[in-house]
């Protein structure tokens, strides 16, 4: 996947917005303003494709034993939060959408209930 098809894939998700809120580099996409998934622009543009994800911390330890382009999250919790480094060329598509799938379920698993049901009026 390139990062068109991440950021469109990313913003089809029920309250995503897209920012950065860091520097002009780290491209953030949040639901109802808590951060599921980062890309860092300047990566990408090097030819060193990659994205942090939220996951849960058994998940976590799970895929990094199964997939070496998985690792612990770059300047992120390390136990909450994975890098994929997708210029390595390991993980597919289908395993790409799937764990940004599950980074966005943590984040809204986390909200309030009041702020879950606001995604379903969306």
């Amino acid at each position: 996947m390139d990062i068109e098809q991440i950021r469109t894939y990313c913003l089809s998700k029920k309250g995503t917005t897209e920012n950065f809120p860091f520097d002009e580099d780290t491209l953030v996409f949040k639901v109802l303003g808590k951060m599921f998934a980062l890309a860092s622009l300047k990566w990408w543009e090097r030819g060193e494709a990659a994205i942090n994800l939220k996951a849960d911390p058994d998940y976590s330890e799970e895929l990094r034993a199964t997939y070496n382009s998985i690792r612990p999250g770059y300047h992120m919790s390390k136990k909450h939060w994975n890098t994929l480094y997708l210029h390595e060329g390991e993980l597919q598509a289908q395993l790409i959408k799937a764990l940004i799938d599950h980074s966005y379920d943590m984040v809204v698993k986390g909200l309030t209930k009041k702020m879950r049901d606001s995604l379903n009026l969306l």
